[in-house]
């Protein structure tokens, strides 16, 4: 064995050998993979190997696609048989909110270039002529899909990459991880210690044990996934004797289960509610190829509806019951990317459907690793989603509520309600009482819209507009002519200070570091080739420190980043002050008499500019002051000690309340930056596209000095660019907005895709913010939008459609 190593996977199942053959396809030949027992012990080997493309993430989508196209290539390179069968999927329809679900699901499809088919239910019969059509409105065909032999599959990539020079130890466990102080990784295994650059742990049911090992609380538990594999049917094998093509993997989302054959009978599958968390401690030290013992009483009414949609199943004897480990996290999503707080530490844990995604998985890890960054925007699968609050609990809670809900209807505005209430501003009950109905971020629950009496306090989830739509537009109208109130307490928050804090911010960002106190700018932290990681707004603060602001859902990844460019000599301070500090928003044409209500501060113009802040008073409160708002109104953001939270709250309610004065909550302020073109990190800003792409000049100084990204951006400049970011409104629609991830067309072919839409109710107009073609970028450019299989015409218009002049902001 090996005593060094460029890089060190820990796990060899699908996913770590997976990793493995990328690195050395990227030419890491010197590294390593170590397996405590056999290739595929844990979890691969039991997994029915299917390999569903169906994916509502942009980013797992490009994940699935990759993985299946690999695997085509596969038994071409190493000569060995992965067993793929690519015999199409169908996903069945039985109501209309489903198959709005598929036309959302094949818009996203369609920008990531994977193949969708609609069928009726005749083409069904056809196609799976077992299938009873009864109550079905239809139905999505894949066909690429299919499924794989999984221990084939990893026994391949074990042969490619040994044949290009990598090593795979088997039957070596590591008992220990240790970082030296120049940065490497010291890997202790029962057999010898590794030195090397870079862990990637692949672990699968030994994530959270692997985590312990450098500190990592990995928020990934398994779940129990049951099977059934039966004997054979005389009708199967009869059109196997006839040469009949197989019948393909069919789907009954609404019944939970899916089913194909299997050697002339059926696998069934099942995802039920009630499926408890396993391994909760960890396997054990001698685990290996371990099962459950079945429980088929959980099974019963998914068992039975199989049994109706395809009688013949019903006809067939057990042959066995599979009930193994299947990797979950809380969103159920899998964790790839750079470990939080650790420097060359990389996750490729939580794979729930590891099958699908160990090929794209493998490919960009080992993209980020080797070249600093992935081709694709990771942040939907990155570790740092998640937080400090997921407890053992919450993680046995979140992730039987995140295995259940595997075919429940992926709604745009769903909200998971398990293991909530959890972080509450203090003035949640408050917004409570006025009507709120919260979702959350990162932990944190936030007003989406506010119901007023009588109206229920609950969400209708739609792909179309819902019983939230009429109220969300009151809540904009009465922050365009009196003054609202936001609640932003979950914006993440923290203080860069010392001799050298100056000098690195002015290098991790793009725009210019605000040079006198009490002034604020935008800023965005580009990749290294100059796409866009992060936004944060920096206020300078009296002291010569900064306070940092970005998005709640990005703390983790921001802070982290943040941690790690820092200087190792001390010449800089982070204080994280995210819980310190509560934020509410004002803002609206009477915002300004509400301030000067419940402060002496003097708030007009002259004495308080925009994009500029102020210490004091609200009420009893001494605060941060700041006028910025993201909704294109007259407005300030009250960074307050958020013990006060309560006592600022119910002072602006008090003082405002003939003012018209209204909480608003997040639905109404998305419809509202729509109006006025503001970007968001993960849709219209990405490190796919350029910081130009996104439209972000203004925001850009190459000519400041060097900063993190300006040459790669240079160099995409002189390259050309494939992408431009536009305002789009959308003609003739009648209940149904752009969502995100639409399809924009030009005789027939994409040209673009939204990232995000909605109605404008100030403007009384449908929009979408998007990306496409340069060349088709000049306003009054007609083009097309599919929006759930409806194609709508659409025309660029120019920015900000909302008081283009800022006027309001200004006023």
């Amino acid at each position: 064995m090996r005593s060094h190593a460029r890089a060190v996977v820990i796990g060899g199942g699908v996913v770590g050998v997976s990793t493995l053959y990328h690195l050395a396809k990227k030419g890491w030949s010197n590294s390593i993979l170590l397996e405590r027992k056999e290739l595929t012990s844990g979890s691969t080997w039991h997994a029915a190997g299917l390999l569903p493309l169906f994916n509502m993430s942009y980013s797992v989508g490009q994940i699935h696609k990759y993985s299946v196209n690999f695997y085509k290539e596969l038994e071409a390179e190493t000569g060995q048989d992965v067993g793929l069968r690519q015999v199409s999927n169908i996903r069945l329809a039985m109501n209309q909110d489903r198959m709005d679900e598929y036309r959302q699901y094949a818009g996203v499809a369609s920008t990531i270039g994977i193949d969708v088919n609609f069928l009726c239910p005749e083409q069904i019969k056809d196609i799976w002529p077992l299938c009873q059509t009864e109550g079905l409105i239809g139905a999505i065909q894949h066909p690429d899909d299919g499924y794989i032999q999984p221990a084939d599959l990893t026994q391949a990539m074990a042969k490619g990459a040994r044949a290009m020079g990598a090593e795979i130890e088997r039957y070596t466990s590591v008992i220990g991880i240790e970082q030296q102080a120049n940065d490497e990784w010291l890997v202790k295994t029962d057999k010898g210690n590794i030195t090397c650059e870079h862990v990637i742990s692949a672990t699968g049911n030994f994530a959270r044990q692997t985590g312990k090992m450098v500190g990592l609380d990995i928020p990934v538990i398994p779940v129990e996934h049951q099977f059934i594999v039966t004997e054979p049917h005389p009708k199967i094998q009869a059109r196997q004797a006839q040469g009949l093509p197989e019948m393909g993997v069919l789907r009954e989302s609404d019944g939970s289960w899916y089913l194909r054959e299997e050697n002339g009978g059926f696998i069934l599958g099942i995802y039920e509610k009630g499926a408890p968390c396993c391994y909760v401690e960890g396997p054990s030290d001698d685990s290996e190829y371990e099962l459950f013992q079945e429980d088929l009483n959980r099974l019963e009414p998914h068992i039975e509806a199989a049994i109706k949609r395809v009688p013949e199943f019903g006809e067939v004897g057990v042959k066995q019951v599979f009930n193994g480990a299947i990797c979950y996290t809380p969103d159920g999503n899998p964790i790839i990317g750079p470990a939080p707080g650790l420097k060359n530490f990389w996750l490729n844990e939580g794979h729930s459907f590891g099958i699908t995604a160990a090929g794209g998985a493998g490919w960009q890890l080992a993209e980020w690793i080797v070249e600093g960054q992935p081709t694709i925007d990771m942040l939907g699968v990155i570790p740092h989603r998640f937080g400090p609050y997921t407890s053992k609990a919450f993680l046995r809670t979140k992730n039987e509520e995140a295995y259940a809900h595997v075919f429940t209807t992926h709604f745009p505005d769903e909200e998971r309600q398990a293991a909530r209430p959890l972080r509450t501003a203090p003035c949640y009950d408050r917004m409570k009482d006025l009507g709120a109905v919260f979702g959350q971020k990162y932990g944190w629950e936030r007003p989406n819209w506010f119901a007023p009496k009588g109206t229920p306090q609950v969400d209708d989830w739609s792909f179309r507009r819902s019983n939230w739509f009429e109220h969300v537009g009151n809540e904009c109208k009465n922050v365009q002519q009196n003054v609202g109130i936001l609640d932003m307490t979950a914006f993440a928050k923290c203080r860069i200070s010392g001799p050298s804090a100056e000098v690195f911010l002015d290098n991790l960002v793009a725009n210019r570091i605000p040079k006198k106190p009490g002034r604020v700018n935008l800023c965005h932290a580009l990749t290294e080739n100059g796409g866009v990681r992060s936004e944060f707004t920096i206020l300078r603060n009296p002291d010569n420190s900064f306070y940092l602001v970005s998005a709640g859902a990005m703390e983790s990844f921001d802070h982290d980043y943040i941690k790690k460019k820092m200087p190792a000599d001390g010449s800089v301070r982070y204080d994280h002050i995210t819980t310190k500090i509560g934020v509410l928003v004002v803002a609206g044409p009477k915002s300004r008499e509400l301030m000067q209500r419940v402060s002496d501060a003097d708030f007009s113009n002259e004495a308080f500019p925009w994009l500029s802040s102020q210490r004091i008073d609200i009420g009893f409160a001494d605060s941060i002051v700041s006028r910025v708002t993201f909704v294109g109104e007259l407005g300030w953001e009250i960074h307050h000690p958020m013990e006060m939270q309560n006592h600022v709250f119910d002072t602006l309610m008090a003082a405002g309340a003939d003012l018209g004065v209204k909480p608003f909550g997040i639905r109404a302020m998305d419809s509202m930056r729509l109006e006025k073109s503001y970007r968001l990190v993960g849709t219209e800003l990405s490190i796919e596209y350029s910081a130009y792409e996104s439209g972000l000049e203004r925001f850009v100084h190459p000519n400041k000095g060097d900063f993190i990204g300006r040459d790669g951006l240079s160099d995409w400049k002189d390259r050309g660019f494939d992408s431009q970011f536009v305002t789009l409104e959308v003609h003739d629609v009648t209940d149904a907005d752009a969502l995100g991830n639409n399809p924009i067309f030009l005789n027939d072919q994409t040209v673009g895709r939204a990232t995000g839409g909605g109605y404008g109710f100030r403007v009384g107009k449908s929009l979408a913010l998007a990306m496409i073609h340069p060349d088709l970028a000049a306003v009054g450019t007609e083009l097309e939008m599919d929006i759930l299989g409806t194609m709508h015409k659409v025309t660029v218009i120019e920015e900000s459609p909302y008081d283009p002049d800022n006027q309001h902001l200004r006023s």
